[in-house]
């Protein structure tokens, strides 16, 4: 099928989100009309910012109550639509019954809208690396779309590994309807730690790297995910990713891209990293807390080898799109001065430093 139109329209499922408001904003920068879909639209704390961009005043951008749960609830946003960028997520992973039920939901609006060429959905990395054995890393350490976790391992079950299985359980089904159809294709997102400027005061607890990185400023953070280094992508650049898949003459139904940079700070890195970039602040670091049990900080050195031996690629992402990676340095500076000025976060200050007005 036809990439989208440049100018046309796009829907946006979860656009009072921190992806979703990203992909929203960069989608009018560009010249498109936009169809914000968000679960209330009366609710000003998560609507407020989407009204606040120019393309509301000028009714380039409007903004639609629907629910993924409600079958039907998005025919009438998708009728007329050249693109769906599908970022939101769902209420549960772990029925899987109910994820396919929201896939169903939205593939049916999409069928009925005869408009819709093309639709970008929101996976993760976890539907590529996220493991039931650290080991697999070992056997298959390069990070790239053809990956998948090892789906015979009998740990991976939905209670221990729901949302990874539940994102590619939303892939294969939306691929499978477009490939059906015939009239539109399926292009999955996958992106990585998402790090980068918040746009409402509600984002900061929409997403555990930004709500991580205001732990730091708040000054207590944990040690996470078996001594795993974050593998960051800026908002703004996936959000540019689900633009240049929908705009892509180069994919195809079906296939999935990973949107991240490749970089990969350690946890301790970052905290100390705010103090260099951001010194006039004054924020007092704190010490990573490691809240591991014995038994796992007894493998620290193990489990940082397997990850340093990881080769991360964005390589086809680069190929079909035009996105340029911001450094981290980059997101994370801007993620804190959001978190500072749009979420009024007070950071813990060394002494001789106070909070500004």
């Amino acid at each position: 099928m036809a990439s989208i139109p440049k100018g046309g329209t796009v829907a946006v499922t979860g656009s009072a989100g921190f992806i979703g408001g990203w992909v929203v904003r960069r989608l009018l920068d560009k010249g498109y009309r936009v169809r914000a879909c968000v679960r209330d639209a009366n609710n000003p704390e998560r609507t407020d910012f989407l009204r606040a961009m120019p393309g509301f005043a000028s009714g380039r951008l409007t903004i639609h109550a629907a629910d993924l749960d409600d079958a039907g609830s998005f025919d009438d946003i998708f009728a007329g639509c050249h693109g769906v960028a599908h970022v939101a997520h769902v209420s549960s992973y772990t029925d899987h019954e109910y994820v396919r039920m929201v896939c169903d939901h939205l593939i049916e609006s999409v069928n009925k809208s005869r408009t819709v060429s093309r639709v970008v959905v929101t996976s993760s990395i976890a539907a590529v690396i996220s493991e039931a054995d650290i080991q697999e890393y070992r056997r298959r350490p390069v990070f790239y779309e053809d990956r998948y976790p090892d789906e015979t391992n009998p740990r991976r079950t939905p209670e221990r590994q729901g949302y990874s299985m539940g994102k590619v359980i939303a892939q294969r089904a939306f691929a499978d309807a477009a490939a059906e159809s015939g009239d539109w294709d399926s292009v999955t997102c996958c992106p990585a730690d998402n790090v980068g400027p918040i746009q409402s005061p509600h984002q900061k607890n929409m997403g555990p790297w930004q709500h991580n990185v205001e732990m730091m400023l708040l000054g207590e953070y944990y040690q996470n995910g078996a001594y795993r280094p974050w593998m960051t992508v800026d908002v703004r650049d996936d959000a540019d990713c689900h633009i240049g898949l929908l705009e892509s003459v180069h994919v195809r139904n079906g296939e999935r891209y990973i949107a991240w940079s490749t970089d990969t700070p350690k946890v301790e890195e970052i905290c100390a990293s705010i103090d260099r970039l951001l010194p006039e602040v004054g924020h007092d670091t704190p010490a990573v807390t490691d809240n591991f049990p014995d038994r796992i900080k007894a493998r620290e050195a193990e489990f940082r080898a397997i990850w340093a031996q990881c080769d991360l690629r964005n390589d086809r992402i680069k190929a079909v799109t035009d996105v340029e990676f911001r450094p981290f340095d980059e997101s994370l500076r801007d993620c804190v001065e959001s978190l500072l000025s749009v979420a009024k976060v007070k950071p813990k200050l060394r002494e001789g430093f106070a909070h500004r007005v």
